[in-house]
């Protein structure tokens, strides 16, 4: 199976199946000298974990990172950081009916048609425990950016109906509430619609924003690099995602120029914008105001009320779902979009060391 290598200089591959021994990736580029825990990639890997609410799934995984190579004393040594991740509550029993027939919203059918064969146990590949490798990734990425003085902050703008309002936006809320949203009101709101598709027996899909801070104009290249595009592939290679913008988005449809055009002025503190529908980037190159980016993720596939499908005998039969899944993904995906996010600019500002002979000359002194 190829596909599982992301990144030019900062490069991630990740590996390992839902209900194999473990989960996890190698990252290859990490520059020497990055101090490095444990614990730092834990607190990313505690927000995707399971079985933090009556909206996740009740698998009890402690999602242990453990760092195997590439760090010393506390810092990046530059040689390859491998990172573990063990998996230790299968229960791949659940999972054995499916063998025969294929679940609507799944990779089941088309696992088939490519390989010939899939591993059914969760999905194997196709799972979104698969995201554990990215997430343990994406801490390492966001600590190299935070070193440059780069935040990344992803949170939910919406469950269902159910949407934030930014004049109540408050940043800190987004950890109090079960569904990561930075305002209450809307997750109060949330809460309740999740009920209401859970006593149904059915799901929710929602979207996840995400804004970067103090990311330097400059970074991407103007054709197949493009920084917005290598975020649209990385942010749509989470297997829950279906639909990706960037600032207006979609919305810059229906503007004119005059008001999708974002202005440029000099205050006298240097070139900025007067606004940003652009969202951070022109011409795919970052312009050094905030990037905001957002994820349309689908409802979960796995559900309980009654569905149709087909098997693998091209019979038409009645299907109900069991096993432990998650109501909606959204809340788990928030952490993600984030680190997907991390892993594109912490790649392009490395990549863009190389673009002009005064940065070169800068880390050469000639």
């Amino acid at each position: 199976m190829a596909g599982s290598i992301f990144g030019r200089q900062f490069c991630i591959s990740t590996w390992g199946e839902s209900h194999g021994k473990g989960i996890g990736v190698v990252i290859d580029g990490c520059p020497a000298g990055l101090p490095l825990s444990e614990e730092d990639i834990q607190k990313y890997l505690d927000r995707r974990r399971p079985g933090q609410s009556q909206y996740t799934t009740s698998r009890n995984e402690g999602d242990k990172a453990e760092i195997l190579s590439g760090v010393f004393e506390g810092k990046t040594t530059g040689t390859p950081i491998s990172i573990l991740v063990a998996n230790t509550s299968q229960r791949s029993q659940d999972y054995s009916e499916i063998a025969s027939y294929y679940r609507p919203g799944h990779a089941d059918y088309t696992f088939d048609q490519k390989y010939g064969f899939r591993d059914y146990r969760g999905g194997g590949r196709s799972s979104g425990r698969e995201t554990i490798g990215r997430v343990a990734a994406g801490a390492v990425a966001a600590k190299l950016l935070s070193e440059l003085g780069v935040s990344l902050s992803a949170y939910t703008r919406s469950i269902g109906p159910a949407e934030i309002d930014y004049d109540r936006f408050d940043e800190h809320e987004i950890r109090r509430n079960p569904v990561y949203m930075p305002d209450s009101q809307a997750a109060e709101q949330a809460m309740i619609y999740l009920k209401e598709c859970m006593r149904e027996k059915d799901s929710v899909g929602g979207v996840v924003e995400c804004v970067v801070r103090g990311l330097p104009a400059g970074l991407g290249d103007p054709c197949f690099e493009k920084l917005d595009a290598n975020l649209a592939k990385a942010i749509l290679s989470i297997g829950a995602v279906k639909g990706f913008e960037i600032g207006s988005g979609f919305g810059a449809a229906k503007l004119r120029g005059s008001e999708n055009n974002d202005p440029f002025v000099n205050r006298g503190n240097g070139i900025e914008k007067e606004r940003n529908n652009a969202g951070g980037t022109l011409g795919g190159i970052s312009d050094g105001s905030p990037v905001v980016l957002r994820a349309a993720i689908k409802p979960t596939s796995s559900i309980a009320a009654k569905q149709h499908t087909v098997n693998q005998d091209g019979e038409n039969i009645e299907i109900s779902v069991h096993g432990r899944h998650d109501p909606v993904i959204v809340p788990r995906a928030v952490v993600v979009v984030e680190a997907m996010t991390a892993l594109v600019l912490a790649d392009a500002l490395l990549c863009g060391m190389s673009a002009r002979m005064d940065f070169v000359r800068k880390i050469w002194g000639k």
